[in-house]
């Protein structure tokens, strides 16, 4: 009953990504070809709420759902991982139009073609796994 919660927001997450248009293979198209400011605009707005969000838990008021304090830890600053995973997947979101975040929005929406696009992120986060002891971090 406790997990229902992440049920909704999840079936939520679903409705806003497809009424925006942000699992359009169309819109993310005119994206990359820097065509329209569809997507840049989504994308802006989402990254403005998750920086509030951020620094509204950083205020060390939130808790996760086992009840614990939510707390951030410095990261190293070195970028070449970033640099690497970002080129990754943004190669991936270009070369499929999906990006990670709408994939079962579009499973769910009868677009069982993008089952291979699953299984190649499964299969990336498998070799991520087995290879994190020898990439930069």
């Amino acid at each position: 009953m406790k997990l229902l919660k992440f049920l909704f927001v999840g079936i939520l997450f679903g409705i806003v990504m497809t009424k925006s248009e942000a699992v359009s293979w169309f819109r993310i198209q005119e994206m990359f070809r820097f065509q329209s400011f569809h997507m840049y605009g989504i994308i802006g707005v989402a990254v403005v709420v998750g920086t509030l969000i951020h620094f509204l838990i950083k205020s060390g008021k939130f808790k996760n759902f086992r009840g614990e304090i939510i707390q951030f830890d410095d990261k190293p600053k070195t970028y070449t991982a970033s640099i690497l995973g970002g080129t990754f997947f943004g190669l991936g979101w270009a070369m499929t139009g999906a990006c990670p975040g709408p994939l079962y929005t579009l499973l769910g929406q009868g677009n069982w073609i993008i089952l291979v696009v699953i299984g190649s992120a499964l299969l990336g986060a498998l070799a991520y796994g087995i290879l994190k002891p020898r990439l930069p971090h």
